[in-house]
């Protein structure tokens, strides 16, 4: 009977080992584990109970295998959920370091440049230098002078969007003063990029009228502008300008510059009854569009270019004697009209350029008292033209050569006439060296200046160091 019992207890243990093995065999084949142990043989008749405590050790040993399964899924869990969590973290904090990254870049000439990642802001500053020395030779003396002739400090860059720019450029040179302004402000505006055929700029800048006044001053092939430029100008002027330098999208030959203004010229502070100022501009490049804002042609393209523009302009009441500059008139104000016409050629390293330019008072003078004491005074009208040519000996060294004339118109002010009689013709060339193109160039010139009367004519050598920061 205990030998029975003894069996029948094997037997039920036998059972609950095979119920246990039927549990884990199918846990086992959903871990993708691989393939089940072959079978536990069959205790032999002769060694029941030894077989049978082989198979509770077999099952021991599988569910010792489904906890390790188990262990090593959840372990493969966390490590992945940590893995998505890190990813997570790192696109978040590239997102967010992409709106507040800055970048700062510098290289010679080009000053600083502050920029953020997202280019929604940018601010470059610069600062150039103009050194001169000037010999002048005439019948009755010579005279030397050196001095730094003019600073410029200059930031610009955009908000927002890089179609949103800004520019204000300060001037703190001896020659860069109006006599009766104390302010270094030449050029301070805000400018809309962002519509292809209407650019629209507003504050205090060089109005669009002639090329050769508007082109750049670190890029002229010769120490100064030609006379007819100086005097018969625009010049800055404060308003509203609305642009294209692609009109209809013809690849920039087709480029146009409307600008209303109060026509006093910069840095005008206090009540005005006069003005306004309008200008008109067109300028064509048939060829195609090309950097006519230089004189040089540093890049020495194979291709020829051309461009040819027209302005039209009209100063209603100003009270300045060169319609945006020079002396204020305290007696009246003057309808001025102005035109222009200018012409731009460069091939291989071959530039030249030509322009004609006129300005008309509507009344050449004003009388009546100052101070208590009669007086009179004058406006300013004539025209002029120059024409000017460069080439470039290699990449570095350029000659160039310029003929410039002024006339007076009669009846106009006398001091414009004596400067016609004097001084109204000037020819000369000059040697420029560029160190770092325009950034950095050493120039060299001669000019006779000459007029009507030879008591007035002169001989002028100049040698002078541009340098941009």
């Amino acid at each position: 009977m205990k030998l029975i019992n003894g069996k029948k207890s094997h037997t039920v243990r036998a059972a609950s080992a095979l119920s246990l093995v039927a549990v884990a065999l199918p846990l086992q084949a959903s871990a993708q584990q691989p393939p089940a142990p072959p079978p536990v043989p069959a205790p032999q008749e002769t060694g029941a109970a030894a077989g049978v405590e082989a198979l509770s050790r077999r099952v021991a040993e599988l569910e010792q295998q489904q906890r390790a399964l188990v262990e090593r899924l959840e372990a493969e869990r966390k490590a992945a959920a940590e893995e998505q969590a890190s990813a997570a973290k790192q696109q978040a904090e590239a997102a967010k370091d992409k709106g507040s990254g800055v970048k700062v870049t510098a290289a010679p000439g080009k000053g600083f440049t502050v920029k953020t990642a997202d280019d929604s802001f940018s601010s470059t500053i610069r600062a150039r230098l103009q050194l001169r020395e000037t010999i002048t030779h005439t019948e009755e003396d010579d005279t030397n002078e050196i001095n730094v002739r003019t600073v410029r400090l200059t930031t610009s860059g955009h908000v927002l969007t890089p179609d949103l720019k800004y520019n204000v450029q300060l001037a703190f040179g001896g020659n860069d003063f109006e006599k009766d302004s104390p302010s270094p402000i030449f050029d301070a505006f805000v400018e809309y990029t962002g519509i292809r055929d209407l650019n629209v700029r507003v504050g205090q800048f060089l109005t669009p009228f002639n090329r050769a006044r508007t082109l750049r001053e670190v890029s002229l092939q010769q120490t100064d502008r030609p006379i007819a430029v100086r005097e018969f100008n625009l010049d800055r002027d404060v308003g509203l300008m609305f642009s294209s330098p692609d009109l209809f999208g013809l690849g920039g030959r087709l480029s146009y510059n409307l600008f209303v203004g109060g026509g006093e010229g910069r840095n005008r502070f206090g009540g005005q009854k006069h003005g306004p100022l309008a200008v008109v501009r067109l300028a064509v490049r048939p060829l195609g569009a090309f950097d006519d804002d230089q004189d040089a042609d540093l890049s020495r393209e194979a291709k020829p270019r051309l461009a040819v523009g027209v302005t039209g302009a009209y100063n209603h009441q100003t009270n300045r004697q060169n319609s945006t500059f020079g002396t204020t008139l305290s007696l009246g104000a003057a309808d001025y009209l102005h035109g222009a016409a200018d012409l731009v050629f460069k091939y291989a390293g071959f530039s030249l350029s030509a322009e004609a330019i006129v300005r008309h008072a509507e009344r050449d003078s004003f009388e009546g008292e100052v101070d208590g004491a009669a007086a009179r005074e004058w406006t300013r009208s004539g025209y002029g033209y120059f024409a000017q040519a460069g080439y470039l000996l290699t990449d570095r060294v350029e000659v160039a050569a310029r003929w410039d004339q002024i006339f007076a118109e009669r009846g106009t002010d006398p001091k414009l006439v004596a400067l016609v009689d004097t001084q109204g013709k000037q020819v000369g060339g000059g040697l420029n060296v560029y160190l770092n193109g325009y950034a950095l160039k050493l120039q060299g010139d001669y000019f006779y200046i000459f007029g009507k009367e030879d008591a007035g004519a002169r001989h002028v050598g100049r040698l002078q160091l541009d340098a941009s920061f």
